[in-house]
Formats: C-alpha cells, sequence, structure tokens
C-alpha cells in the first residue's frame, strides 16, 4: 500500500469523524474548506475566484491574533500563492524574465521599501507588521494576476467580482429596507443606512464604490457594442453587469456615504472623459458632459435635489477651513464632521512632529493618545484621510513613495483604456473608475480595510495581465 494511499485513508476517516462528531456549523465550514482547499490545489485561479468572493463576506468569521484579524481571505491568499508556487515547482516554470515587464512592480517595491524604512522609528513593531502584511498581500496577489490569469480564467474573475457585488449590494438593500442594524445607523426613523458585513456604512459604500465601476465600464462597452463581442457573450455581459450594477447603485445611496458618493462621482467622470477622448472625438468633447451637467444645476437644478441629500453634501462644508476644532461646539448635526476633522489634525500634528519617517507604519492608533483632542479620546484606527495617515505614519518618504504609486496605477489604467478593446476596454474603463474613486475618497477615510486591498491588487493585476498579453499577441 502506497503512502499516499494510507494518507488518504486516514483524512477521510477524519474527516469523517468530525462530521460526526463536531457542531453543524463547523462541520459545513470544515467541508467547504476542505473543498477549497482541493480545488484550488488543483487549479490555483479558482482560488482567486473564492478570494474576491471573501472580499464582501469573508469578515463573519475571523480570529484574533494580538492586534490583528485573520479571516478567510488572508487564508486563501495564502493557499493560492502555496498551490502556484507548487505548480512551478512541478513544471519546472520560471517568471524572472517576465517580472520586470508589470508596470506597478517597481513602484509597488519602492514603496513597501518606504514603509520598511519607517520600521526605524515605529513605536508599535506589532502594528507594523499589521500593515506591513496588507501590501505584502497586494504585491503577491498583484503578481499571480498578472502573471497567471488570462482568458476564460480572466473573464471568470472579473463577472465573480461584479456578482459578489451584486449580491453584497443585495444584503445591503435588505437591510435598508428591513431596519437590520444597530440603532445609530437609523435613517429618517424608518430605514436603516446600509453597511453589509463591514459594520460600518462608510467601508461598505467603499468597497461598493469600488466594484461598481467594473461593472458599469462593462456594460456600457457591452451596450454599445465596443470591439469585438461574440453575439451571446456581449448580452450575457451585458445583463449579468447591468443587473448587478443597478443593485450596487441602489445600495450605495443607501450607504449614506458621501465619501463613497463623491468617489463614485469623480469615477464616472473621469470614465466618460476617457471613454470620449478614446472615441477620437477630442478632449474638448470629453468636457461637455461635465458642463452640461454643472448648466443644469445652475439653471436651477439644486432647487429639485431633495434636502435631505443637499444637506449631506452641505454641512460638512463650514468646516473645511478649520484648522483647530478645540473650541467647536458639539451637537449631534455636526458630531461625524467634527470627529473626522480631530483626526486630521491629530495626524498633521503626527506629521509635524516627524516629519521624514513618521511615528512608524501602521502606528497612528497606539500614537494617537498622545495627539488627541480632549473631546475625542478614540483613535477609531485611522485618521479618515489615507494621504495624512501615511504622511504620519511613514513620513514624506512614504507619502512621496505612495503618491508615485498612484500615479503609476492611474497611468497604467488610462493606458490600458487607450489600448483595449471589447470586454477588455470594459474591464480597463471600470478599473480606472476603481482607482479614481479610490483616490478621491481616500481624502475623507482610508479603504485598505476588510480585505478590499486584496481587490483591488485583483484589478491592478488583471488590467497589467491583459497589457502583457497584447505585448506577446498584439491585435
Amino acid at each position: 500500500m502506497g503512502w499516499d494511499l494510507v494518507l488518504g485513508s486516514f483524512l477521510a476517516v477524519g474527516l469523517a469523524l468530525a462530521i460526526a462528531l463536531l457542531p453543524l456549523t463547523w462541520t459545513v465550514l470544515l467541508v467547504l474548506g476542505g473543498v477549497i482547499l482541493l480545488v484550488t490545489l488543483v487549479e490555483p485561479q479558482l482560488g482567486l475566484v473564492f478570494l474576491v468572493v471573501a472580499v464582501p463576506f469573508g469578515t463573519i468569521r475571523q480570529v484574533r491574533l494580538g492586534v490583528m484579524n485573520v479571516g478567510l481571505t488572508e487564508a486563501l491568499v495564502l493557499l493560492v500563492a502555496g498551490a502556484w508556487l507548487m505548480r512551478l515547482v512541478l513544471r519546472r516554470e520560471g517568471v524572472s524574465h517576465r517580472v520586470p515587464r508589470l508596470a506597478l512592480l517597481w513602484p509597488l517595491v519602492i514603496f513597501i521599501g518606504a514603509l520598511l524604512l519607517s520600521l526605524l522609528v515605529t513605536w508599535s513593531l506589532q502594528y507594523s507588521i499589521k500593515e506591513l502584511l496588507k501590501w505584502f498581500e497586494v504585491l503577491l496577489v498583484y503578481l499571480l494576476v498578472a502573471l497567471g490569469v488570462s482568458g476564460r480564467w480572466a473573464r471568470a474573475l472579473i463577472l465573480t467580482i461584479v456578482v459578489a457585488g451584486g449580491l453584497a449590494a443585495s444584503h445591503g438593500i435588505y437591510q435598508f429596507l428591513f431596519q437590520v442594524g444597530p440603532e445609530g445607523f437609523i435613517l429618517f426613523g424608518r430605514f436603516m443606512r446600509a453597511y453589509g458585513t463591514f459594520e460600518q456604512p462608510n467601508p461598505y459604500g467603499g468597497y461598493l464604490g469600488l466594484t461598481l465601476p467594473v461593472a458599469l465600464g462593462l456594460a456600457v462597452v457591452a451596450a454599445l457594442g465596443l470591439g469585438r463581442w461574440s453575439r451571446s457573450w456581449r448580452w450575457f455581459t451585458l445583463a449579468v453587469t447591468g443587473i448587478c450594477a443597478a443593485l450596487m447603485l441602489a445600495a450605495l445611496v443607501m450607504s449614506w456615504s458621501r465619501g463613497a458618493w463623491l468617489g463614485f462621482g469623480a469615477a464616472v467622470a473621469g470614465m466618460v472623459v476617457a471613454l470620449v477622448v478614446k472615441s477620437g472625438r477630442g478632449a474638448v468633447l470629453s468636457v461637455m458632459p461635465a458642463a452640461l451637467v454643472a448648466y443644469a444645476l445652475l439653471a436651477g437644478g439644486l432647487a429639485q435635489v431633495p434636502p435631505s441629500l443637499a444637506q449631506r453634501f452641505s454641512d460638512f462644508v463650514p468646516y473645511l477651513g478649520v484648522s483647530d476644532v478645540r473650541g467647536a461646539e458639539i451637537t449631534d448635526a455636526n458630531f461625524a464632521v467634527l470627529e473626522r476633522v480631530a483626526h486630521w489634525q491629530a495626524a498633521w500634528q503626527m506629521w509635524t512632529d516627524h516629519p521624514w519617517l513618521g511615528v512608524g507604519i501602521g502606528n497612528y492608533e497606539p500614537v494617537y493618545p498622545r495627539y488627541a483632542l480632549p473631546q475625542w479620546p478614540l483613535p477609531l484606527g485611522h485618521a479618515h484621510n489615507y494621504y495624512l495617515n501615511i504622511a504620519a505614519e511613514t513620513g514624506v518618504i512614504g507619502l512621496g513613495a505612495y503618491l508615485l504609486l498612484w500615479c503609476a496605477a492611474l497611468f497604467q489604467t488610462w493606458r490600458a483604456v487607450r489600448r483595449a478593446s471589447g470586454w477588455e476596454l470594459g474591464v480597463a474603463l471600470g478599473v480606472l473608475g476603481v482607482v479614481i474613486h479610490l483616490s478621491v475618497h481616500n481624502f475623507v477615510d482610508n479603504l485598505y480595510v476588510h480585505g478590499i486591498y486584496l481587490q483591488l491588487a485583483v484589478l491592478l493585476g488583471l488590467v497589467a495581465g491583459m497589457e502583457r498579453n497584447q505585448e506577446v499577441q498584439p491585435q
């Protein structure tokens, strides 16, 4: 009897005992985990499909390790990486000759290098390791997708992202309509701010805002029939992405997240500009949609905006120029705005005191008590402005490296839109919207939470993979 048969027998017996003795919930998780493990070892691309589904739903079950929460997304990253490494070893494949051709590889390496440099002054190594692991996961997933996913797997992955977004949106719509959630999220006495499995509406709105542009880009390109499409694939794509986009747009509104609304508005504007410029009508025509919207608003459209929405956008304006909120009167109406400004003020002071290397990557939370304003003792995890947050934690060196990375991401996605056609154009257009949304939304929040950064890595990796395939087989 071979050792593989003996091992398989022991595993089968162990699984049978576990199913018989463990509670139903753990039995289901064990069986599902076993299935995911086996199919990922056979096809690592399927592990990535599971990963993008886990982003909106993986926080349901997590384990606390020190200052970190470890859940399904982290386990899947390790599993996919291990499966890919096994495949490379068994097939004796190499990737070194292809890696330098990836557009975001070196900006990512430079940024991670800047984060590592801040370890020289870090206040808490635990918090630093927690944040560093995120960016190493981003680099790893980006490489795996860019170098290992193409063709039908790329299509399956992008459609899974869209469908997962539609399912997460349906969950939020249910919460909104049936008041499922904590009392503090109640709206107008009869609705509930949608928050999905993200615990808070703002990261939930951020997730939708980083998924909706992909569905919208694919739906628009399919509807217009741009590039080469097979008839069945075109109409299937239009149906799936159109339905999911409608669900996500509704849930985005129901999240009541101003940052997500602003980010999505900027994303749509950027996607319109990119699509019109690509069509060859010139840069002048690209500003016409924005000009028409602005004219409609100035001509009386603002009066038609519901008062609750108008107040949602206007109540923070008086505080934009406030540099010190310690003397401001706190009310229920301005609490959320003043809380953000107070954390911006604390982050700015951290950066002022530690301009070059900051206080250490991931250390905003443990250092915050030293800079907290009297009325705002809770650190909330981050500064609610990623640019100030990364400047406070890694100084001007880290901020510069991050801006370099994000400028490279904008350039890559813009270039991909100009080169792509067909369904790849829809993907490139959507990912451009994602990058723009994140750039804007991160002025009032930090969206590198709840595994969202892994979906971002997948999307950027898909764009890099499309460009690499175009170089190998020019169309």
